[in-house]
């Protein structure tokens, strides 16, 4: 039986569920959905694996797609942290979504450039196993930044084999990528070592050249010390460069100043890196219990030089900005698992501490001159935690109740009024979810919750502690829906409230009251496998955003998504031969506050071909198939052209990726 309970655990640790939890790993083999069971805890994970299965990816900005309902846009040259979108909030680069990679946080709190900031470019996607992820904030283990919802990233314990890949491309792009198994021991004792690598360098499309370089290191070790006691452990290194495509005025596109692929201030750009370790141990004490700990550490540096105003606010020497970050991160969480007849048992409790040594916003001329500070300091900021939930299935029921205790401890010097600030915050969020299954083919449910994020230190010490940790409520009422073996269809009601809160501008070091607000939406996914060589999926979701206490007219939440919809077809012609078809759309929506500027919607699809015999496989890729202008990112922006003497307020925009096409060639062995 204690042999069973480990390889159980085993699974777990690779598919990051616990013991005494139903598996829902499958074994993709032609009919993927077929496999899938309705009643299955966490049915939607199963069918992102699937979706993984069926449509590779091999890019960060894939990763994120991967999640129904998340669209994303870069507007700094591919180096800077994807702008985030999902059920109607404009998660800027992360203050309203909780992401992490393998248990480490990729959110950082009090960022130079944004609350919640989350820069995924440190994980080599092939080294991706599965992609966990939840809309709303109705789960006791995910705290800060949980409300639009989370994605959870989890990295193989073990390859399924060796493998090195190169690909070269449009607008001089090149990566290559190696992952190599050096410890692959199966049995009693099964003991599992790797390392992985990826570089990539590419001009991009831009008149000035972009020279985006990034390299990724990886390693994780992992072993059975016996049939009681599993330890984890990883390390990885990520840095990158690269020049800004920056964000242009229309204006200047449309009297011939730039081309759309032009600049403003070549000079945009920048550079980050960060190195993570994480040890885990896991123990089990019996075939119904088992406890886990998880330690980490992050250090994580980030200068940005942008130019969002041009010649607003200094005519002579332009209005470039920098900001800096340098931090060290340290966290731990303990976790304990039980099963005891109908009920499964989850606690946890711990805390994340960042040591922030340097944070700046400084105005400089072309990167080189520092013409003054707007705000300079360090700091420290601690969110301790516990968490507790209980589930209980009987007869097709499953009732999961939660709660969640978050305090925030803030610490920020400020170094240029040479002051020091001190405050605290506290949060409870309870959660109650409800699902019921009254044969194999449907499931109900309906879950509720509070959730929270946290506001940037300076903020809190601004605002001497007053709509800190704004809290959030919502609620999802949605099926799962199989009327056919290789159908799924998932409709979803929701509805999220977010309290009043001041926000922290990054760009300007400037504190802004933001309303309460409310949105609703329907989010609809489709999942269809007619053949075991044809594999379909659609996902389209609507959202009505608005501020509450704002005039009619006056109250639309800028650049939150209305309508929106992604999806393909997965092809596999036999003999090696696969082709996929996606799409992303993206409907038109306000860019200001009385909807009197618009952000323009897109419709894009991309291609990608394969090819695979025995050992090698062959890819051609195409991005933006028919060549159609879209604009990736846009703002509604107050801004000053050199020879301009009056501002102009309008979109400005970073295009989107022209067609463009990419060559690849594996080998695994």
């Amino acid at each position: 039986m204690i042999r069973r309970m480990m390889m159980a655990a085993l699974v777990a640790a690779g598919n990051h569920v616990y013991a005494g939890e139903p598996q829902d790993s499958i074994p993709l083999k032609e009919s993927h959905l077929s496999q899938i069971e309705v009643t299955a805890p966490r049915v939607e994970r199963s069918m992102l694996k699937v979706d993984l299965k069926m449509t590779p990816v091999n890019t960060a900005q894939d990763l994120l797609r991967k999640v129904p309902g998340l669209f994303i846009a870069q507007h700094a040259g591919g180096g800077k942290a994807e702008q985030i979108f999902l059920r109607g909030f404009d998660n800027d680069h992360g203050t309203d979504i909780n992401i992490s990679a393998d248990g480490i946080p990729v959110n950082m709190v009090s960022h130079a450039h944004g609350q919640g900031y989350a820069d995924l470019h440190f994980l080599i996607p092939e080294t991706i196993e599965s992609i966990d992820f939840g809309k709303g904030a109705y789960y006791p283990n995910k705290g800060d930044l949980n409300t639009s919802g989370y994605v959870s990233f989890h990295t193989f314990d073990s390859l399924p084999a060796s493998m090195v890949k190169l690909e070269a491309g449009s607008f001089n792009t090149i990566r290559g990528t190696g992952l190599f198994n050096l410890l692959h021991k199966t049995g009693d004792r099964p003991e599992n070592a790797y390392i992985a690598a990826e570089y990539g360098y590419t001009d991009g499309p831009f008149d000035f050249q972009q020279y985006f370089n990034r390299l990724n290191l990886f390693g994780k070790y992992n072993k059975w010390l016996n049939s009681l006691n599993y330890i984890n452990f990883q390390a990885s290194t990520f840095h990158s460069t690269w020049n800004a495509s920056g964000q242009i005025p229309e204006r200047a596109v449309a009297e011939g100043l730039i081309s759309r692929w032009g600049s403003i201030d070549p000079t945009e750009g920048g550079n980050t890196q960060r190195t993570n370790a994480a040890f885990t141990w896991r123990h089990i004490f019996n075939n119904t219990a088992e406890t886990e700990s998880f330690l980490y550490y992050t250090h994580y540096e980030f200068n940005l030089f942008s130019s969002f105003t041009f010649f607003l606010k200094d005519p002579v020497n332009g209005d470039e900005i920098q900001q800096r970050d340098n931090r060290n991160l340290f966290g731990f969480q303990q976790k304990y698992t039980q099963q005891f007849g109908n009920f499964r048992w989850e606690s946890g409790l711990g805390f994340r501490l960042d040591d922030i040594m340097d944070l700046e916003l400084n105005h400089v001329y072309r990167r080189d001159s520092l013409l003054g500070r707007a705000s300079w300091g360090n700091g420290t900021e601690t969110n301790l935690f516990a968490y507790t939930g209980l589930e209980w299935h009987k007869n097709g029921w499953t009732i999961s109740p939660g709660l969640r205790f978050d305090e925030i401890l803030f610490n920020f010097h400020d170094k240029l009024l040479s002051s020091t600030g001190r405050d605290h915050a506290a949060r409870v969020s309870p959660k109650l979810n409800f699902s019921y299954s009254p044969n194999a083919h449907i499931q109900w449910y309906l879950k509720t919750g509070l959730g929270f994020h946290s506001n940037d230190m300076r903020v809190v010490i601004q605002q001497q502690g007053k709509d800190i940790m704004p809290m959030s409520a919502g609620a999802d009422l949605g099926a799962i829906w199989k009327p056919l073996p290789n159908l799924f269809i998932q409709p979803v009601i929701w509805y999220t409230y977010l309290q009043q809160e001041f926000v922290y501008v990054g760009d300007e070091a400037v504190v802004e009251a933001s309303g309460k607000s409310r949105r609703l939406g329907v989010d609809l996914s489709v999942r269809y496998q007619p053949f075991t060589w044809l594999y379909l999926d659609a996902d389209i979701n609507y959202a009505y955003s608005r501020f509450i206490d704002e005039p009619k007219g006056q109250n639309y939440i800028p650049l939150a998504p209305v309508l929106t919809s992604t999806g393909g077809a997965a092809v596999k012609f036999g003999k090696g031969f696969s082709a996929n078809m996606r799409y992303r759309y993206m409907k038109a929506r306000p860019a200001n506050e009385d909807n009197s500027v618009v952000a323009h919607g897109y419709f894009v699809n991309d291609l990608a071909l394969a090819y695979t015999h025995r050992n090698l496989e062959f890819t051609l890729g195409a991005q933006n198939l028919f060549n159609v202008n879209w604009n990736e990112a846009q703002f509604e922006t107050e801004t000053r052209l050199q020879q301009e003497r009056n501002p102009v307020t309008e979109l400005c925009f970073t295009p989107g990726t022209p067609f463009a096409l990419k060559a690849g060639i594996a080998i695994r062995f």
